[in-house]
């Protein structure tokens, strides 16, 4: 059965009981002071209305705090935040640390569910709770749980005011960090709520209570997320992933939206948006996916206008050209292995050569007030105060085995503006910034090169349907490899099917004059799935190599460099990656280093396609033209492998399909 909005009962209305907008406006005089209740009389959507003050009703606050996004509303989040406990000051002016509990380092998996209704479709990968169970849970949970604390209500946009794929949110939270990330994450939308929500048509909405704040209460947190109604519930935890739920949660809901109810228009994913000079000092953008972990923010940094380093909402324009946004105005970003060499630009804010806003979580905090992380590039640190409390080298867990320093999954959110390659105003324009490229990548050692290109749109959505992944530190609960389609199946609450079906819609519309070229990309091949020693995990690549592939797929994109044609897609020639590496990082580029990348190893890609046809073959109504794509190629590997045996050489595979 198809999502339907607005289908059983609204859980948060039914519990706060309030029906009429008189009963609300007499809520916000008891609750608001002068100041917020003038702010509060600005918006106008009675709907919204009603849901904040049924927010209230349930969650029974002392008072009600408006953030309208004004220079006073941002001072005073920096101040409650620290005031309250929630962040520390570094060392650094502007720099502050967060710590979650020791159980709430990441997206709480096990815990997070979709409300349904009876016989609703969900993601097979979903956990789901009937509409009945969790209104249950809600009542029984967040009725008071505000007592004695202040509510905060924001109203953010995901994406730059009047771009067609922006839906604007309220979030409301008992957290001042959760303002802080927010304000930092996304742009204040209060001045144009109304006008905004009329354009759209539709808003989000968003509960949070943080609770007790004790380990002992975690097993009671919660991430609830109400399709037909766009209404999400979080408690008991303050991990970002977990209560910022503009984030993925609202995501979510824009990938139904985009599923359901804006095919061949729209679609919303889990991607970076960036930008990259080309000869004649053109802008060439990309949008780009990859699973948390597997360098995505790496590779939107690497361009000369970065816009974006985890969420694309992308359009067709009526001029025929894919349009894509940025929900986001910061960035949420993993800091294990970031350092000077990798992310420059990022290290900048990181390590204060620039005046910044920042906000750590989980990372070490050495006695100056410096912080710390895994593979920051510094010479380890010997001790100091993490979320675990206080910490040294020489430290241990029950098994035995060392405790880092930071938490694999801490994190750093600040601003685009203070990034030196940020485009502040593309990133910041309605219409979008033009997608002339789409990349998928996963973490794969040992089967595909480090970039392919399709050779037709069908071939595209194949390759970003075949992303695999390992595990990341990103969710408690998960382990080993997995298939990551699109890495946006975590977020894909109906049948997978079903969001197939939208994009092969969308990439194939007929209104999609101007397609982009669709790539794999993969940075984590290893020495020893390439002949070397079997256990040496040393990668063929390093993360400055980044630049180079994308400079190849830029150039690809307008046909001014030719490729060999393979069963899979197309891959670049030695002699132009030679004369990419050298004048785009100032590398040497050895001919045995790109014929261990880019030999095929047919076993190995044979081996996962028929992965992914036996996993794809268990998804009820699922787009038949992917099997087909799966079988074409198939049918040209065996017969490489028919003529060549099991390793294909790229002179080989020339002989074999030539360049084009």
């Amino acid at each position: 059965m198809l999502l339907e909005l607005k289908k059983g009962v609204d859980i948060l209305s039914d519990i706060g009981a309030v029906k009429s907008i008189d009963e609300a406006r007499k809520l916000f005089e008891e609750k608001c002071d002068d100041e917020n209740l003038a702010k509060i009389n600005k918006i106008k959507n009675e709907k919204a209305l009603l849901k904040i003050a049924n927010a209230a009703s349930m969650f029974q606050p002392e008072d009600i705090w408006l953030n309208t996004g004004s220079e006073a509303d941002l001072q005073t989040t920096r101040d409650k935040v620290i005031e309250n406990g929630e962040e520390f000051k570094l060392k650094v002016d502007g720099h502050t640390c967060h710590y979650d509990l020791p159980e709430d380092q990441a997206r709480l998996v096990k815990q997070t569910y979709y409300i349904v209704n009876e016989e609703e479709d969900v993601s097979v990968l979903a956990k789901k709770l009937v509409r009945s169970e969790a209104y249950d849970y809600i009542k029984n949970t967040m009725v008071g749980m505000m007592k004695g604390r202040t509510m905060t209500v924001s109203f953010w946009n995901r994406g730059p005011v009047g771009a067609k794929a922006a839906i604007p949110a309220v979030m409301i939270t008992d957290s001042y960090y959760v303002v802080h990330a927010g304000n930092i994450l996304y742009p204040n939308v209060f001045e144009h709520f109304d006008e905004e929500v009329e354009r759209a048509g539709t808003y989000f909405f968003n509960v949070h209570s943080y609770g007790t704040f004790k380990s002992e209460d975690i097993s009671k947190a919660r991430i609830y997320m109400d399709r037909s109604w766009q209404t999400s519930y979080s408690m008991y935890c303050t991990y970002a992933g977990n209560t910022l739920l503009l984030k993925k949660p609202n995501h979510r809901f824009h990938v139904d939206h985009s599923t359901y109810y804006r095919v061949e228009k729209e679609i919303s994913e889990h991607m970076f948006i960036t930008g990259l000079t080309g000869p004649g000092g053109r802008k060439t953008y990309f949008a780009g996916a990859a699973p948390s972990g597997c360098g995505k923010t790496t590779t939107a940094m690497v361009g000369t206008d970065f816009i974006g380093d985890d969420l694309a909402q992308m359009w067709i324009e009526d001029d025929g050209t894919l349009r894509a946004v940025n929900p986001e105005i910061g960035i949420f970003g993993i800091l294990k292995d970031v350092n000077r060499k990798g992310d420059p630009e990022l290290m900048k804010i990181l390590r204060a050569d620039k005046p910044a806003e920042c906000i750590y979580t989980n990372v070490l905090i050495e006695k100056d007030g410096t912080p710390r992380w895994v593979g920051d590039g510094d010479p380890e640190p010997t001790e100091g105060k993490n979320y675990l409390g206080q910490w040294k080298a020489d430290m241990k867990d029950k098994e035995g085995n060392p405790i880092p320093c930071s938490n694999p999954n801490s994190r750093c959110n600040v601003y685009c503006t203070d990034i030196s390659n940020y485009n502040k105003e593309a990133a910041t324009d309605p219409a979008g910034v033009p997608i002339k490229v789409i990349t998928y990548s996963g973490r794969d050692s040992d089967t595909m090169p480090p970039v392919w290109v399709a050779k037709n749109p069908d071939e595209g959505v194949v390759i970003g349907a075949s992303i695999q992944s390992a595990a990341t530190a990103t969710e408690v609960g998960a382990k080993g490899v997995r298939r990551q389609p699109w890495a946006n199946q975590p977020f894909i609450p109906g049948p997978l099917a079903d969001y197939m079906n939208a994009q092969f819609k969308f990439i194939n519309s007929d209104k999609l004059t101007q397609k982009p070229i669709m790539a794999g990309l993969n940075y984590f091949l290893t020495y020893g799935a390439r002949g070397g020693d079997p256990d040496d995990t040393k990668l063929l690549g390093e993360k400055k190599d980044v630049k180079a592939w994308l400079t190849w797929l830029e150039l690809r994109a307008y046909n001014e460099i030719k490729a060999i044609d393979t069963p899979i897609g197309y891959i670049p020639l030695y002699e132009d990656l030679k004369k990419i590496f050298d004048e785009t990082i100032s590398k040497e580029y050895p001919k045995e280093l790109y014929d261990k990348q880019f030999s095929f190893y047919l076993d190995n890609i044979i081996a996962r396609i028929d992965l992914q046809k036996e996993a794809y073959s268990k998804e009820k109504d699922c787009p038949q033209r992917i099997f087909e794509v799966y079988d074409e190629q198939r049918r040209g590997l065996e017969a490489l492998k028919e003529k060549y045996e099991s390793i294909v050489l790229p002179e080989q595979l020339i002989e074999a399909g030539g360049v084009k």
